[in-house]
C-alpha cells in the first residue's frame, strides 16, 4: 500500500470568523427556542405540570407514539 504525506491544514483568519459567526448565530437560535419554550410552557414547573421525561422528548422528536399493551390477549375461541 502506498503511503502519502499527510496533508497540511492552515487554519486562516477568514476561518475564524466565519466559524465565530456561525457560533453565535447559533447561540441565538437556541436562546430563541429556550425563550418561546418557556413563554409556550407557562414559565416552566411553577405550573404544576410535570416535565417530559428524556424518552418522552425522543419519542416526540422522532414521532414515535407507543401503544398500550393489553392485559391479556382476546380469546377468540371462547365465544363459539
Amino acid at each position: 500500500m502506498l503511503r502519502r504525506k499527510p496533508t497540511r491544514l492552515e487554519l486562516k483568519m477568514d476561518d475564524t470568523e466565519e466559524f465565530e459567526s456561525i457560533k453565535k448565530e447559533l447561540e441565538n437560535r437556541k436562546r430563541q427556542r429556550e425563550e418561546v419554550s418557556c413563554l409556550s410552557s407557562g414559565g416552566g414547573a411553577s405550573d404544576g405540570e410535570p416535565h417530559p421525561s428524556r424518552a418522552d422528548i425522543i419519542n416526540e422528536r422522532i414521532g414515535f407514539k407507543p401503544q398500550p399493551k393489553m392485559a391479556a390477549p382476546p380469546t377468540f375461541f371462547g365465544n363459539l
